[in-house]
């Protein structure tokens, strides 16, 4: 019996143990939130493709300087009249044909071939090449800058996401705190009525009130879910009740006097910036186009024909239908040869392309400029309002402290007599608005941190405060 109980005992201790576990597995914390965003979500997936993607364009640029090597065979079957006199193979609109020319034609065939070897090497085109692999290199440096200034955006997104959705649950408390203290001075006033101790207008007023007070909890709850909606798009996840930690509503953070400033190194400075040095570099490659390009070539050629050299109108049967005897190499030629090519027009159309590339150059660096400016006044703008919720957060407490106590005061004196129940609403109005304050304090506080992480471009400021 006495082991029954030790079992019965550990297997109790057990479950608890498991379930306490699991719940505390579900609450969400804002480090999860955001790694959840940054693992699921979409455009983050798909900027990082597009970084994939630039980095092979980045290799095939690279291999562009690779000479070309072209290996090509054929076998055909057909007559070789030929014929004195001029013929252009327009649009490929003629046969590569070769015989004697008869005084009419025939239809003497055999078979032919051709084996041909071909390599083609730019060596040298004042550094085309060179510069078409830095457009890549550029291109590869602004999607990974993209990708970088979109997962911090989504941070701060999500960061914020999470912020409004526990500023509206703890808003929902507050209003079902509300709810509860409405419908107990109503049952107290309902029994005072009934006793004959008050009016009965007082009953209406007071169911009034219970239902004002649910309405906005209904208000409050709908803002809710649609938090909590927004929180889970930006998570890539289904919406679900999320159980937030509650840290942000026992203190505030640490480091809300610090001086900060916009950094250099900013994801959205560092965007703009790569922005210029790709079109920078564009601009310098254009500008190879000016010069000509010196290429080296080597050919390598082989025949077989089913005509034997001395076929014509001496000798017209000298040829076979055998078919090897037509497709194996009979001769062959090899060619070796340098050459240069050159637009001399090019110069006159690359300088405008030239010129039309530096100004979008200056257009990107007047951008630049811009969110510079915009983001040091996002700086200072977050500084005034750190200020403000602070000043708001000290206050707080002591609005809801004296709320609380008027409260409680008008109560009691109504439940005495001494009161009326215009004096205990408006008490218990003024308390809400108190408990609502002081809920959206907490939360500004934070915010403003978020504002200034957002602003410098470290979102550590924020983050590494939990």
């Amino acid at each position: 019996m006495f082991n029954k109980t030790l079992v019965f005992i550990f297997f109790i201790v057990l479950f608890y143990s498991v379930s306490f576990k699991s719940s505390a597995q579900q609450v969400l914390t804002l480090k999860d939130a955001v790694q959840t965003a940054l693992n699921n979500y979409g455009s983050i997936k798909a900027k990082a493709t597009y970084v994939n993607a630039s980095k092979s364009l980045v290799k095939e640029s690279r291999m562009e300087a690779l000479p070309d090597f072209n290996l090509s065979a054929q076998q055909d079957y057909g007559s070789v009249n030929g014929m004195n006199g001029p013929v252009s193979g327009f649009k490929g609109g003629a046969v590569a044909s070769a015989g004697p020319a008869f005084a009419s034609a025939n239809w003497n065939s055999s078979f032919g071939s051709l084996y041909l070897a071909n390599i083609n090497w730019d060596f040298y085109s004042f550094g085309k090449a060179k510069e078409r692999v830095k457009v890549s290199a550029s291109q590869l440096t602004l999607d990974e800058s993209d990708l970088t200034q979109e997962k911090f955006e989504q941070q701060v997104r999500v960061a914020a996401a999470y912020l409004n959705l526990l500023a509206a649950q703890r808003l929902t408390t507050s209003q079902q705190k509300n709810l509860d203290r409405a419908s107990a001075l109503r049952d107290v006033v309902v029994a005072r009525v009934k006793n004959g101790l008050n009016a009965g207008v007082d009953s209406s007023l007071a169911n009034a009130d219970v239902s004002n007070a649910r309405i906005v909890l209904l208000r409050a709850k709908d803002y809710e879910h649609e938090q909590s909606s927004q929180l889970a798009t930006l998570m890539g996840v289904i919406d679900t009740a999320f159980t937030l930690d509650t840290l942000f509503v026992v203190r505030i953070p640490g480091s809300t006097h610090d001086t900060l400033a916009v950094s250099q190194i900013h994801p959205l400075l560092q965007y703009y910036q790569n922005r210029i040095g790709l079109s920078d570099a564009r601009a310098r490659y254009y500008h190879t186009f000016n010069y000509p390009t010196f290429s080296a070539f080597g050919i390598l050629q082989g025949r077989g024909s089913g005509f034997d050299y001395n076929y014509g109108i001496a000798n017209p049967n000298a040829y076979t239908h055998n078919y090897w005897d037509g497709v194996k190499p009979a001769t062959g030629n090899y060619l070796l040869g340098v050459g240069i090519s050159w637009n001399i027009a090019s110069p006159f159309r690359v300088q405008q392309q030239v010129l039309a590339q530096k100004f979008v150059s200056k257009g990107l660096q007047e951008e630049y400029d811009l969110v510079n400016e915009q983001l040091k006044n996002q700086l200072n703008l977050a500084g005034q309002k750190m200020k403000n919720a602070i000043a708001a957060y000290v206050e707080a407490p002591i609005q809801v402290k004296a709320a609380s106590d008027a409260y409680t005061q008008k109560n009691v004196l109504y439940k005495n007599g001494l009161s009326n129940i215009v004096d205990v609403t408006t008490a218990l109005y003024t308390l809400n608005r108190a408990e609502t304050d002081r809920d959206i304090a907490y939360n500004n506080v934070w915010e403003a941190l978020l504002l200034k992480a957002a602003a410098t471009g470290d979102f550590g400021v924020f983050i590494n405060e939990f």
